[in-house]
């Protein structure tokens, strides 16, 4: 139900609801995640290495960080930032899904989608994207600084539900929570490893200014841009350097994404069968 069908017009959500499934799972997925993000973001903006042969740094695995997250600063840390965490997730959300509706009812009414399906969606997913985060950015800085002190999905969701449904045929509606919560699962995890080097380089800039309030967790730096980022993260870090953090912001975007897929499509189909039981 992720986009627009016109072969299920009776299922289709009106605009409005759309927006509300979208905003709604993502308020929801937020609260559950929010303890990942906030770990993937003290290890995104740590310079030393993310082991115990470095004696200077911090953090050196999700255990060990949590343990010491909860020691130093209590169990209302891992939900720091959370307010504008959650304006992020629900406009984040709205703009997403409702965007995507409206980009693949443009495609499937222009005639090019049944010939370039997967082509669609992959363009149509980054577009959605690409709306959703100019429309939170400003929001998704003050999340960062939160949390560093003291997210092409839907191409992916859409071929790994086409793989599931060939390997796994559909025996009844029993099946479809389970598909739309591994699929989801499965697009955040390929997604986010594409995408990863992309968001460390943002979390970075997006502190830039903020060093003082950095200086108790180890090194700070200041970067003269992206490609400054890049190069400086390249020389003193290497290219493992790039991916510091992936393994919870692996575990995030599998529950995360998950979850904001199970959620949206399981509002779509309660707004369905409200309409259905109004008619």
């Amino acid at each position: 139900m992720v986009g627009y069908d016109p072969k299920a017009d009776d299922r289709n959500n009106s605009k409005f609801e759309v927006a509300v499934a979208g905003s709604v799972s993502g308020l929801v997925t937020r609260v559950l995640i929010s303890p990942l993000d906030v770990i993937k973001i003290r290890f995104q903006l740590q310079i030393e290495r993310l082991s115990h042969s470095d004696p200077k740094a911090k953090y050196h695995g999700i255990l060990q960080a949590s343990r010491q997250i909860f020691r130093e600063e209590g169990p209302t840390a891992f939900w720091k930032g959370h307010i504008p965490a959650q304006l992020l997730s629900v406009g984040y959300g709205a703009v997403q899904f409702l965007s995507f509706q409206l980009l693949t009812e443009l495609v499937h009414r222009a005639n090019v989608y049944d010939t370039h399906e997967f082509s669609a969606h992959f363009v149509c997913g980054g577009l959605a994207a690409c709306a959703a985060t100019l429309t939170v950015h400003p929001v998704d800085v003050l999340r960062t600084r939160f949390a560093a002190q003291g997210e092409p999905r839907f191409s992916c969701y859409k071929s790994l539900k086409h793989a599931y449904d060939w390997a796994i045929p559909a025996d009844g509606k029993q099946t479809e929570n389970l598909k739309n919560l591994l699929c989801g699962s499965g697009a955040g995890i390929i997604s986010k490893t594409l995408t990863y080097p992309l968001d460390l380089f943002k979390k970075r800039l997006q502190v830039g200014g903020f060093e003082d309030a950095r200086a108790a967790f180890g090194q700070v730096r200041s970067y003269g841009g992206l490609l400054d980022c890049i190069k400086q993260v390249l020389q003193e870090e290497g290219g493992r350097g790039f991916f510091k953090g992936l393994s919870p912001s692996l575990l995030k975007a599998a529950v995360s994404t998950g979850f904001v897929f199970f959620w949206y499509e399981l509002f779509c189909n309660l707004f369905h069968c409200m309409k259905k039981a109004d008619s």
